[in-house]
């Protein structure tokens, strides 16, 4: 079916198509045929169309989201899709070894997962070649609606796919809908009808098109096409015409808002009737559509829709994973990473290596360094990897259970066991993981401050699982059903990832004195206010899990909110001697109480990294020189007693009905670029580091006393 026309006609009881049904009616292919082209000597692709960096296809335009070109917008199709471009290239798809990374990824998605590859890359290269052309991320036009800017009609990209035009070599930005023999807008005056702004002797122009800004979500991640045409006729059909001439105009009067009208039967309809609680109840149910699959679900969607606008921040959230690269400790770890190489070096010579450890060798030398370096082990190493190569695999129910129980702390554990090892000599590089550590001397560093180390080299490997709308994921305990698949099986077999390469500061805070501080603030006022501050805004979300878990179970202790606070802090005032902007430093926070199954934590890796292979410059670590860094924390916690947002922001402490996850702190003192923060600017708090003068309370809680909350008391305001 086309899809610019499987709206007309929708009723909130309309029969859902099949899910084995494909909607591929994508009129333009983003992807282009390469074949084609390529027979037709043809000097430019013509279906390129724009381009991303990886790490944003990652985190903020990935499969299923909605990227915003100069004059259309596109949504990168999920993974089934991505195999025709490996398929059209002789080399295999380039993968990233990252074992701990592919474990976590193969809790959440499942043992069918076997690898993380890059994104297609299609390098630059002078001149007009061919080389390379099909390679590149395959995308399509959506929404399908389009509005003509230069007549108001309203109608699906079949009625202006002969407009589309894309021709410049070196400008994909330059690609165009366009409304061909537009009239342009008509208006009435002089008792006649006449062409508004135009002279009758002009012939008909072609006028840009522009996305139809109206969309319908669900929290069940699903997406479709606003039904302009069962909207507008009121849930019928135009009594005038089958596939009415529809238009969409803007006023401004009142409230600001857009009208759809049909020019054959006159209706008339305003969008703002679709908005808010009263507007869903006039909504059709939800056709459980994945646009970026092409499917729709088999049984539909009870969700209940409701109206999103194209650049709405909610209608995409990523639901990722990522680890810095670290060796390995642990025994059992160590086998399953040699397991794992031996399973890609072996491939399908298993049975005809069968016992035989030369032939094994053999086949390891030509498989890859990694593989290559398994030979030096010995012969009953050998086999021992043989048998557990074939033993049974995990079974689902048993990931499943070990899922529930599964913690994204645990991905930080064996970050944190390395980096409080003492390195041996100067530097110490680790080969295998390239990471590279230099232990520096605390100098003149506060009180509280019990470790430093610069982190010369490091890696860091991102992968996306799948994604949300409306509500973000959370990763413990939430349903697996809320996280959209990328791949139309829902099992895909691999992920996509990114490799990035960079340096850091590795702080560690005294785990005496945080614990006594911390049980100092759990029997605050201030940590009651807050604690109750995130019950009600959990409650509030849209996921079933708010109804399932204990609010309080979600909550960062308190250790977090004073690690994050002081690295949001450490990274503002960073960047004014790095030479790398606030938004390119990013936090590691490793805060956690300890529990059976973990020794407490309170320490920070903030990093700066970047896709080049050979990382970046070394602005971060020269920082953690001594002198340096003590004078950096010194005039960090100086800064934070006081915020030109006072006495408002020293004053802020959530209560009821108010449920911001956040104390004293604010754009102008605390918060940072959402590329730097892991939670979004959520549990910071400056009381909860340094000591806010005056304005330890506000108004609701004056009359509360309130000890001293800060870790480091010694600093006063300026």
């Amino acid at each position: 079916m086309r899809e610019g026309q499987d709206n007309e006609g929708v009723s909130p009881r309309r029969e859902v198509p099949d899910a084995t049904d494909v909607d591929d009616g994508i009129g333009v292919d983003p992807l282009g045929d390469a074949d084609r082209l390529r027979e037709e000597q043809a000097k430019k692709n013509f279906a390129k169309v724009g381009s991303a960096r990886p790490t944003t296809l990652l985190y903020t335009y990935g499969p299923g989201a909605i990227i915003d070109l100069p004059h259309f917008t596109i949504m990168p199709s999920g993974l089934d899709d991505w195999e025709r471009i490996w398929r059209r290239r002789d080399a295999d798809p380039a993968t990233i070894h990252a074992p701990r990374l592919l474990e976590a990824v193969q809790i959440m998605l499942g043992h069918q997962v076997r690898e993380l590859r890059r994104f297609p890359w299609q390098p630059s290269r002078p001149g007009i070649r061919r080389d390379g052309d099909d390679l590149g991320v395959p995308a399509r036009v959506f929404p399908q609606w389009l509005r003509c800017t230069g007549c108001d009609l309203l109608a699906p990209l079949s009625r202006f796919v002969n407009g589309y035009h894309n021709t410049h070599p070196f400008r994909p930005d330059q690609a165009i809908f366009e409304h061909i023999d537009c009239p342009g807008r008509l208006a009435r005056g002089n008792g006649s009808r006449r062409l508004k702004n135009a002279d009758k002797r002009k012939r008909k122009r072609r006028s840009p098109c522009v996305p139809a800004r109206y969309l319908i979500a669900c929290p069940n991640g699903h997406l479709d096409e606003f039904p302009y045409d069962w909207w507008v006729h009121e849930g019928t059909h135009c009594v005038k015409a089958f596939h009415p001439e529809l238009a969409m105009t803007d006023t401004s009067q009142g409230v600001a808002t857009a009208f759809i009208s049909c020019r054959a039967c006159g209706a008339r309809r305003s969008m703002a009737q679709a908005q808010g609680e009263e507007g869903r109840k006039r909504l059709p149910r939800c056709r459980g559509r994945h646009p970026h699959l092409g499917t729709f679900e088999k049984d539909g969607c009870e969700a209940e829709p409701r109206v999103m606008l194209v650049g709405a921040s909610n209608l995409w959230f990523a639901a990722t994973q990522s680890i810095v690269d670290m060796p390995r400790f642990d025994p059992a770890e160590i086998k399953r990473d040699r397991v794992e190489i031996l399973r890609r070096g072996v491939g399908n010579w298993r049975e005809k290596i069968g016992t035989d450890t030369d032939i094994l060798r053999m086949r390891l030398e030509t498989a890859g360094a990694e593989a290559a370096a398994l030979c030096d082990l010995s012969d009953p190493e050998l086999l021992e990897l043989l048998s557990a190569l074939d033993a049974p695999g995990e079974s689902d129910d048993d990931r499943l259970k070990r899922r529930e129980n599964w913690d994204p702390v645990d991905l930080l554990v064996p970050e944190w066991n390395y980096l409080l090892q003492e390195p041996p000599g100067d530097r110490h590089e680790d080969p295998a993981s390239g990471l590279a550590v230099s232990p520096r001397s605390l100098g003149d560093v506060p009180e509280g401050v019990s470790r430093v180390l610069a982190v010369d080299r490091l890696r860091k490997v991102n992968a996306v699982l799948g994604f949300t709308r409306v509500d973000d994921y959370d990763r413990v305990d939430d349903s697996e059903a809320r996280l959209v698949p990328l791949a139309r099986s829902g099992q895909p077999s691999w992920v996509p990832a990114t490799e990035d390469r960079g340096e850091g500061i590795f702080i560690q805070l005294d785990e005496a004195a945080v614990a006594e501080w911390e049980a100092k603030v759990l029997a605050s006022p201030v940590w009651a206010a807050h604690r109750a501050a995130h019950r009600r805004n959990f409650e509030r979300r849209f996921s079933e899990t708010a109804k399932q878990v204990d609010p309080d179970d979600r909550l960062a202790p308190p250790r977090y909110w004073l690690v994050h606070t002081l690295a949001h802090g450490l990274i503002r005032q960073m960047a004014m001697s790095s030479g790398y902007g606030a938004a390119s430093i990013s936090e590691r926070l490793y805060a956690w109480p300890a529990t059976e199954r973990r020794e407490a934590a309170a320490g920070m890796l903030l990093t700066t990294t970047a896709s080049d292979s050979d990382g970046t410059l070394g602005g971060l670590v020269s920082l953690s020189e001594p002198a340096r860094l003590a004078e950096i924390i010194d005039h960090t916690l100086r800064a934070m007693t006081r915020c030109s947002s006072d006495p408002i922001c020293a004053r802020r402490i959530p209560q009821d009905p108010e449920d911001f996850l956040h104390g004293a702190a604010c754009h102008c003192c605390a918060m940072v670029s959402e590329t730097s923060c892991e939670r979004a600017n959520r549990f910071l708090d400056r009381r909860f580091v340094v000591p806010l003068s005056d304005f330890e309370l506000g108004s609701a809680m004056a009359d509360v006393t309130v000890p001293d909350l800060a870790f480091f008391s010694d600093y006063r305001a300026m």
